[in-house]
């Protein structure tokens, strides 16, 4: 199993190099040492990664190389996508004295300065309980003006952090590497304004996404974000990582959706690009350089976003493909002719639809006639409930007319339509029951995302179970690699 890892990175690489023209932009190697200005770009959906300028002053520094690894957080983490490193923690940085938790105690009460281990616990483990890091301190800011005294004191004190919001990530980005400071902002969780008229929402970045949904029905609207994590990943963190989730077909990505950002950088300068206009041509749009920035330049304190008017009529369909090539087509069909009110096109493979109905409680297979090759879901959102459903159905009819679609099943009402969703959200539940799992979050041209997965599979056999998911309407592949346990003789 020596050469898994290699194996996958050098696939991932050739295919993205077919797609992007060889693009330097996409695996530009990138060598980061002790006292680098660049910071460790791992992703999370929940929170941010280690924070921002100067960062030479701010972030422990590590020795890492692209070529070598590409997910390298410490020396308990060597589960890499290619290779294992030992990453030194850098000594020019301080550790927590009494004087440090006196000056925090002073500053924001001692209910928000957190030392109990339990706590610590949770907080130092990410959700795949697979990095673990070693702090002592998480710090629970309730505004702005503490998280700015915070990162100024720590800049100061030259004091590492790691800033975490709902700690949902895959992928180990929210928690410690090694000691770091950890500052959660959960108690930031304000819903600051509403505009019924223009549905721009303002708010604090520690709200839960999943509050924010609920807040913005009993308004009439929705949030153009959806995530299977929206029980507890807060908006925050959702920016710091540019998430898409599973509506950015229709409402687009949150550089879009996203009018402003108020950011507190390393030295505890406040920044406030809080606007709300949709259109101003006044300047430098910044709050672009903030949106997927994970962290590396700064912790995201306040947003305004458009939302969305919620529509009345939502009809889902659950589909079953022979192939992927159908599956495809049937998106160029879905684009064509339901138009404007297509809202989500999510596809799953066999392997995928295996273990939710293995590993999940309660869930049943909408097509239970057979297991199929591919599974695809469709969601359309608009408002006429009636002309919305007869187009819905009548590209389903076209669709297996044309021998895009097996089988199929059109949601009746609420419970089946929710059934359906579960089925789709609760495939990365599903993997982590099952055992061991490498992820992969990849962005690739729709013809070529399986193609990664089928080479996976020749190169692995029967060394791993390689899951293919994600989101074809927008070209987003997630690739999981299912084993027994966590080994770092294993090169996925």
């Amino acid at each position: 199993m020596e050469n898994h890892k290699a194996a996958a990175a050098a696939v991932a690489y050739r295919l993205l190099n077919q797609t992007k023209h060889k693009s330097n932009k996409i695996l530009h190697q990138r060598r980061l040492i002790p006292n680098s200005t660049q910071l460790n770009p791992s992703s999370s959906t929940s929170g941010f990664t280690q924070a921002s300028v100067p960062l030479n002053q701010f972030v422990a520094s590590y020795r890492w190389d692209l070529r070598k690894s590409s997910l390298i957080h410490t020396h308990h983490r060597k589960f890499g996508s290619v290779a294992s490193t030992i990453v030194e923690r850098n000594p020019n940085f301080s550790t927590i004295n009494h004087d440090d938790l006196i000056y925090f105690d002073k500053i924001l009460g001692a209910k928000k300065v957190i030392q109990d281990p339990e706590e610590l616990q949770t907080a130092n483990t990410d959700w795949m309980h697979k990095y673990k890091g070693s702090s002592k301190l998480m710090l629970q800011p309730e505004n702005t003006t503490e998280l700015s005294q915070i990162l100024d004191y720590c800049n100061s004190r030259r004091l590492a952090v790691v800033p975490q919001g709902g700690n949902t990530g895959l992928v180990g980005g929210s928690v410690p590497v090694f000691d770091e400071i950890i500052i959660n902002t959960r108690r930031m969780n304000s819903v600051i304004s509403f505009d019924q008229v223009s549905g721009v929402l303002v708010c604090e970045a520690g709200c839960i996404l999943e509050n924010l949904i609920s807040f913005l029905d009993k308004k009439g609207f929705i949030m153009p974000l959806d995530l299977g994590a929206k029980g507890s990943c807060q908006i925050g963190g959702n920016i710091s990582t540019n998430a898409g989730g599973l509506r950015l077909v229709r409402y687009g990505s949150l550089h879009g959706t996203v009018l402003g950002l108020e950011v507190v950088l390393a030295n505890g300068s406040v920044i406030d690009m809080l606007g709300t206009l949709r259109k101003d041509n006044t300047g430098y749009d910044l709050k672009h350089l903030f949106i997927g920035s994970e962290g590396s330049l700064g912790i995201i304190t306040k947003v305004s976003i458009l939302t969305p008017p919620k529509l009345s009529s939502v009809n889902i369909a659950f589909l079953a493909c022979e192939d992927y090539i159908s599956c495809q087509k049937l998106l160029f069909q879905a684009k064509r002719r339901l138009g404007e009110i297509l809202s989500a096109f999510e596809f799953l493979d066999s392997q995928a639809m295996n273990l939710v109905l293995h590993h999940l409680d309660g869930v049943r297979n909408p097509l239970p006639s057979s297991i199929y090759n591919f599974y695809v879901l469709i969601e359309t959102t608009g408002s006429n409930e009636s002309n919305d459903k007869a187009t819905l159905e009548a590209f389903l009819l076209h669709a297996m007319e044309n021998g895009l679609v097996s089988d199929g099943a059109l949601a009746q009402d609420f419970s089946q339509a929710s059934s359906f969703w579960h089925i789709r959200e609760g495939i990365p539940e599903a993997l982590q029951k099952a055992g061991a799992v490498y992820k992969y979050d990849l962005s690739l041209p729709v013809e070529k995302m399986y193609d990664l997965v089928e080479e996976m599979r020749t190169r692995l056999g029967a060394a791993a179970n390689v899951v293919g998911y994600g989101h074809l309407g927008d070209g987003n592949l997630h690739l999981n690699v299912s084993a027994r346990q966590y080994d770092d003789a294993c090169r996925f």
